[in-house]
């Protein structure tokens, strides 16, 4: 098939910065400029970069941001003591702790001590809870909105459909099938996920009418576990040798795209996919934040 059953993710990311940017000049009338804080700890090279282009957009599109670093030896006395200065600032309405965070902290410790409202990240447990129990007044993580809204925007039918989610982390997997099988629009799926332990799990997929690879694994998603006309999201990351590339790696998604995009009805290149939105909702949650602070 041609490149014509592509998501552009970039597209609708852009469709989706042009709305919060409107948002953004709304509430600059009222004399409220959105203010977003980056929180990194250690200098893993990853981090850095999607840190940074997060702090582009921000300021692109005209929300006030700064990131805070701590040394990969910072205490997690150190980080919380940090967090509860960004939660007292009435400047910043979101707060982002880069993740990964190093092993003598606690995430779960860390991310329960941001407060709800700055929760842009989605990861506090008030959110978590108000997103399972249906409550849109929490903020959802940003890669399973942004999936969502790339299903939404492109056409996909999700009410009623079979769709199996591969991974089952507090990130994309869990928060996922939560957006997806609740009963409201643009949802009531027949949700299925499928994890490290699960047995069938090309059995599970075939019968798919949505695939959302999240698993972490290079290439895990191989054409023969793809039915006809699914629709295939992308949302891996991983770094696999390429000695043809300058830096002798290169990052590839979940799926086989080469192999899977024929037989796809529709799928998320990668990159260009899913990436873009996860920044996208970013800013959104954080003017959402801003305008709930303001109201």
């Amino acid at each position: 098939m041609s490149s014509g059953n592509l998501i552009d993710g970039r597209a609708i990311a852009e469709q989706i910065h042009q709305e919060t940017s409107a948002r953004i000049d709304a509430l600059k009338t009222r004399g409220v400029q959105p203010g977003l804080a980056f929180v990194r700890v250690g200098e893993d090279p990853a981090s850095q970069v999607y840190v940074g282009m997060k702090e582009r957009t921000s300021q692109r599109m005209g929300i006030y941001s700064f990131t805070r670093v701590l040394p990969e030896t910072a205490t997690q006395a150190e980080l919380l003591q940090l967090i509860r200065e960004l939660n007292g600032d009435s400047r910043i309405h979101g707060i982002l702790v880069q993740a990964p965070i190093p092993r003598q902290i606690d995430s779960t410790v860390i991310y329960s001590s941001v407060r709800p409202e700055k929760d842009v990240d989605g990861f506090h447990p008030m959110n978590v809870g108000k997103l399972l129990l249906g409550d849109a007044t929490g903020f959802v993580p940003c890669t399973p909105a942004g999936v969502h809204e790339l299903l939404i925007r492109s056409g996909v039918k999700i009410e009623g459909a079979e769709v199996v989610v591969l991974g089952r982390g507090n990130i994309v997997g869990k928060p996922m099938a939560a957006l997806l099988v609740q009963k409201t629009r643009n949802a009531s799926a027949t949700v299925t996920i499928c994890h490290s332990q699960s047995r069938h799990i090309a059995e599970h997929c075939r019968r798919a009418d949505i695939i959302i690879a999240a698993m972490g694994v290079a290439h895990f998603v191989k054409a023969e576990m793809v039915r006809p006309g699914a629709v295939v999201m992308d949302v891996g990351v991983n770094r696999i040798s390429d000695h043809a590339s300058k830096s002798g790696t290169r990052l590839v998604g979940d799926v086989d795209f080469a192999a899977v995009q024929p037989i796809a009805g529709r799928i998320t290149p990668n990159p260009g996919g899913v990436g873009p939105m996860t920044i996208a909702m970013l800013m959104a949650n954080t003017v959402r934040a801003a305008e709930m602070a303001a109201a």
